[in-house]
C-alpha cells in the first residue's frame, strides 16, 4: 500500500469517525423532540422539525457510509456513477458549509457571541455546538483527501497524462449551463451584499443568511466561469485541474444547496404556512433555485463531455 493510499485510508475512517457525534445529536433531537423534553427550532411545528432533522439523519448516515466506500473493499463494488453523484452532492453542501462555518463563527465573535438566532436549529451549548462544528470540518477535510485516493484506485486511467490542453482542442458543447449559474449567483451575490429586489422581508435576513447567500453566489460564479472557459476552443491560462476542480464544487454546491431548498421554498409559495416567513420573495426564490439544480446539472454534465474529450 502507497503513501498516498494510506493517507486516504487514515482520512476515510477520520471522515466517518467526525461525522459520527454530528448523527448521534440529531438523532438525540429527534427523540427528545417526540418525548417532549428538548426544545423545536423557532418557526417550527413538532412535525416539521421532527421530518427535517429525520431528513438530516439520513443525510449524515450517507456521508458516513460514503466515506467508508471509500476505503472498504465492497466500496469498489458499488455503481460508479452513484458514487461520483453521492461525492458531488457532498462536495457541493461541505463546500459551502464550511466557509460559512468560519466566517460565521468570526463575525459572532465580532458582535461578542450573539448567534444569528436563524431558527433553523434550537439553542445548543457549546460543546455540542463545537461537535457539530467538527463533524462537517472533519467530513470535508477526510473526503479531500480520500475521495481522490479512491478515484485514483478504482479509475487509474483517468490520472494518467491527458492531452488536448493546446489550440488543437475539439470545443465542447455551448455551455449554456455556464451563463444560468451566472445569472444565479449574480442574483444571490446582489441579495448577499443588501439588495431588496424580490426580497419580501428585508428586516428577516440577518448577517449570517448573508453570508451563506454570499457563498453560494461565490461557487456559483466559480464553477461558471470555470466551465466556460473549460468550453473554449482556447487553451485556458489556469491549471486545467483547477478548472475542473471549480466546475465540479461549484456544479456540486449549486445543484445540492438549492435541491435541498426548493421543496421547502415550493411548500412555502404553494401553501403560505402561518409560521414561515422567508427574507426572500417564495417565487422568486424558487425559480432560482430550479434554474441552479438545472446549471448544477448542466455543468457537471459540460465536465465530464470535456474530461472525455481530453483524456489520452
Amino acid at each position: 500500500m502507497g503513501r498516498w493510499d494510506r493517507a486516504g485510508r487514515c482520512a476515510a475512517y477520520g471522515a466517518a469517525l467526525a461525522l459520527a457525534p454530528y448523527l448521534l445529536i440529531k438523532v438525540s433531537w429527534v427523540a427528545g423532540s417526540l418525548l417532549g423534553v428538548t426544545p423545536i427550532g423557532e418557526g417550527f411545528s413538532r412535525a416539521g422539525w421532527v421530518l427535517l432533522n429525520t431528513v438530516t439523519i439520513g443525510m449524515a448516515g450517507i456521508g458516513i457510509a460514503m466515506a467508508l466506500a471509500l476505503v472498504r473493499p465492497w466500496g469498489m463494488r458499488i455503481p460508479g456513477w452513484l458514487v461520483v453523484f453521492c461525492a458531488w452532492t457532498g462536495s457541493g453542501f461541505l463546500v459551502s458549509i464550511l466557509p460559512y462555518a468560519v466566517l460565521s463563527a468570526l463575525l459572532d465573535a465580532v458582535r461578542g457571541g450573539s448567534g444569528s438566532g436563524g431558527g433553523d436549529e434550537p439553542a445548543m451549548p457549546g460543546w455540542e455546538a463545537a461537535l457539530v462544528q467538527f463533524g462537517f470540518v472533519g467530513m470535508g477535510l477526510g473526503l479531500a483527501v480520500a475521495l481522490p485516493a479512491y478515484l485514483r484506485r478504482r479509475w487509474p486511467d483517468a490520472f494518467i497524462v491527458q492531452v488536448g490542453d493546446g489550440a488543437d482542442a475539439p470545443r465542447v458543447r455551448a455551455p449554456w449551463a455556464a451563463v444560468v449559474a451566472a445569472v444565479v449567483g449574480l442574483v444571490w451575490l446582489y441579495w448577499a451584499v443588501g439588495g431588496t429586489l424580490g426580497v419580501s422581508g428585508a428586516a428577516e435576513r440577518d448577517t449570517n443568511a448573508n453570508v451563506l447567500t454570499g457563498v453560494g453566489a461565490f461557487w456559483a460564479l466559480a464553477g461558471s466561469a470555470a466551465v466556460w472557459m473549460l468550453a473554449r476552443p482556447r487553451p485556458a491560462r489556469l491549471p486545467r485541474r483547477l478548472l475542473l476542480a471549480l466546475g465540479w464544487l461549484g456544479s456540486g454546491s449549486l445543484f445540492a444547496w438549492s435541491g435541498w431548498k426548493l421543496p421547502i421554498t415550493l411548500l412555502v409559495a404553494l401553501v403560505h404556512p402561518a409560521d414561515a416567513d422567508p427574507p426572500e420573495n417564495p417565487a422568486v426564490a424558487a425559480v432560482l433555485h430550479l434554474a441552479a439544480v438545472v446549471a448544477g446539472i448542466g455543468m457537471l454534465r459540460t465536465l465530464v463531455n470535456s474530461r472525455l474529450h481530453t483524456t489520452a
